[in-house]
């Protein structure tokens, strides 16, 4: 039963936007990703505060026709901080995954790299727990609705926003299971915040929709246990950088 709710649910929510599908078909958005590096210090760690930025701030886009969508990182210079006669140039270890998402077929597709190696991990499209709320605001023009969720796997409070009058199942990362799109997420009540900042539509070009196809093929539970691993030793030896996961 519950299976055939969800069902129609999608078929609603496909069905709903389909004029707004004529609009704007394809495009291109611009996320605003910002992490806040001083929350995310260890404990033992705080010492470091004086040494690195409060806010990394990176960009990455979103490419999506009427069927599915890409998402992926904006290559930028590296971050200057410090005083004019010592400037400090540094780039925080981040994701550089590209992620692919054809919500019809339910295929989930990533493609990141990890320790200087790149992995290629297919899955299927999940479904998250969304709890839908009654505010409301607007994003590049575009009145959202907000839905929240807690992450107990990762103690993460969520809070979206998403808009539905571009198309539904689409958002940031690995954020794309509501009836709309996905504008802003929210972590922790600003630990990460990811916000659109730019919305094109327009028709995409040849290369900008490309399937990743390259890495080792590895499971979503695999390729979480290596992360998870990695992280540990990196704590057990006392490693000072910071990694920066989704």
């Amino acid at each position: 039963m519950k299976r055939i709710l969800l069902l129609l649910g999608v078929l609603t929510m496909f069905a709903a936007s389909s004029i707004v599908l004529e609009q704007v078909p394809e495009g291109i958005i611009t996320y605003e990703v910002k992490t806040n590096m001083h929350r995310r210090l260890p404990p033992d760690r705080q010492e470091m505060k004086n040494m690195v930025p409060e806010y990394n701030i990176s960009k990455d886009q979103l490419f999506f026709n009427p069927s599915e969508s890409l998402y992926k990182p904006v290559e930028e210079e590296e971050e200057e901080f410090g005083d004019d006669n010592a400037p400090v140039r540094m780039r925080f270890a981040r994701p550089n995954a590209e992620i692919y998402v054809h919500p019809a077929s339910g295929r989930h597709l990533v493609s990141q790299e990890f320790m200087g190696k790149r992995y290629l991990i297919e899955d299927t499209l999940k479904v998250t727990p969304w709890k839908f709320g009654d505010e409301t605001k607007t994003i590049q023009g575009y009145p959202c609705k907000q839905a929240t969720f807690r992450n107990e796997e990762r103690k993460q409070n969520v809070v979206a926003w998403y808009t539905d009058q571009l198309r539904p199942s689409m958002g940031p990362e690995n954020f794309n299971s509501l009836p709309g799109t996905i504008l802003q997420i929210d972590i922790n009540e600003g630990e990460r915040v990811i916000t659109a900042i730019k919305i094109e539509g327009r028709p995409l070009k040849k290369n900008e929709m490309k399937i990743p196809s390259s890495g080792q093929r590895i499971s979503q539970k695999a390729f979480s246990k290596m992360m998870d691993e990695q992280m540990e030793r990196m704590r057990a030896n006392g490693g000072g950088g910071v990694m920066i996961r989704n």
